[in-house]
């Protein structure tokens, strides 16, 4: 993979995630690499991808392996589509290892 599904952007961090909503339950499922090489979070919820059910689903998910509340969590690109970035404001150290460490990731 050429690179890492989670990046730093000043006091946030910003997540590649590839959604299957639908999925059974709320998980990461480690990290994938695309046909193109980049990685992103493989993430599964059991929300539907109606009315932003999914999408919501999947920054709580990721808010909550991080440690921050729900509402430091943001869907801001690919609200229709199944790759999406995530935005977690105010995530320190602490809670980018939490992250990269569920993710399968070096921390």
């Amino acid at each position: 993979m050429a690179d890492t599904p989670i990046r730093r952007d000043g006091a946030d961090l910003l997540v590649e995630v590839r959604l299957t909503p639908r999925g059974g339950s709320d998980r990461i499922d480690g990290v994938k690499a695309l046909s193109d090489g980049r990685a992103v979070v493989a993430a599964r919820v059991k929300a539907v991808p109606e009315d932003g059910k999914a999408n919501a689903a999947v920054a709580a998910l990721l808010a909550a392996v991080a440690g921050l509340p729900k509402s430091a969590s943001a869907v801001v690109s690919g609200p229709t589509a199944r790759l999406k970035t995530i935005r977690l404001s105010g995530a320190d150290a602490e809670a980018e290892a939490r992250l990269r460490t569920a993710c399968g990731l070096p921390a």
